[in-house]
């Protein structure tokens, strides 16, 4: 009997499954399928929040590897009416192989989700950590470069949750690079970067934060940015651009900072088109933000696969 897997962090997931779970997503884009490694299953998908990339590539994601998925609103499930996490868990656990949860919330309402283990719990975003965002994020690197190993990233703009998973998917691979830059009061807490760090020196990686746009360091093989409002949520201070204006990355950023012609620019989407990018950089032919959206598919498809097909087919489906 196949044991379920959660995915609500990746410090849970760990360096080598990590490892394994980009090998697999990079395989997934390359090839097609020769097998239905979750025929049978059913995947519930269940969006307290908007979204277009991360339900819409679990979903076809779930369709591809031949399960099939049903989609929850934020009031469909009876916890809106007061029905606790818990027992609303173990019902859905009697009919669903996974859901995958977002939540603009903290991710400890997914852990009670996980308290069950007939059902795997997948994290598609909480209030601080987007790990399958992270995933797509180092499939596109690895597609790139040919390797992760030694690639030095600069991130401009608001440290939310795609930047602590990003920030984590370097602290658990080996000799990466990450230089995050935000304006002051918008950084990542310096308790995670710490904790983050002592990971990250296992394995003879770096994550920095710092706020002084005018002195940032040269020779990046990647430029990412995301949106600065994340979620779409307004910030209480209503001069909050005025900061933020700096870090926008233009063209000349980019030449400022490349290690060369190879460096590439990476989104997470949506884009603010003009404000946290200029439309030059983002249409331009550095810009693989596109090509990331779409492994946004075979991050989903090696996560769903990861967490309910079993080790032994991971590992035939990755080879």
């Amino acid at each position: 009997m196949t044991t379920v897997r959660h995915l609500l962090s990746l410090t849970d997931v760990g360096p080598e499954n990590l490892s394994r779970l980009v090998d697999l997503s990079c395989a997934m884009a390359a090839h097609e399928l020769t097998e239905l490694p979750l025929k049978g299953k059913v995947v519930g998908i269940y969006f307290k929040r908007s979204s277009t990339r991360t339900r819409t590539s679990f979903t076809v994601a779930a369709i591809k590897l031949g399960a099939v998925p049903i989609a929850y609103g934020p009031t469909d499930l009876q916890i809106s009416t007061g029905e606790t996490i818990q027992d609303t868990a173990r019902v859905l656990s009697g009919y669903l192989d996974a859901l995958v949860i977002r939540t603009n919330e903290s991710i400890e309402e997914m852990r009670m989700f996980a308290a069950q283990n007939e059902m795997a719990i997948i994290n598609a975003m909480s209030d601080t950590e987007h790990p399958t965002q992270a995933i797509a994020d180092l499939t596109t690197i690895k597609q790139v470069f040919g390797r992760l190993h030694g690639v030095k990233i600069l991130y401009l703009g608001e440290g939310n949750n795609t930047t602590s998973a990003l920030a984590l998917g370097v602290a658990l691979t080996e000799g990466m690079r990450l230089t995050v830059v935000t304006p002051e009061g918008y950084g990542l807490p310096s308790t995670f970067i710490e904790s983050v760090n002592r990971l990250a020196r296992q394995r003879g990686s770096l994550v920095e934060q710092h706020h002084n746009v005018a002195e940032l360091p040269h020779a990046f093989d990647v430029v990412y940015t995301t949106r600065w409002q994340t979620m779409g949520e307004s910030k209480p201070d209503l001069n909050w651009r005025e900061k933020f204006i700096p870090y926008r990355v233009t063209q000349d950023l980019m030449q400022r900072v490349s290690n060369g012609p190879a460096t590439i620019f990476m989104h997470d989407l949506p884009a603010v088109r003009e404000e946290d990018v200029v439309d030059e950089v983002l249409d331009g032919p550095r810009s693989v933000a596109f090509q990331q959206a779409k492994n946004k598919l075979f991050g989903a498809m090696a996560v769903l696969t990861w967490c309910m097909a079993g080790e032994a087919n991971v590992l035939r489906m990755g080879a």
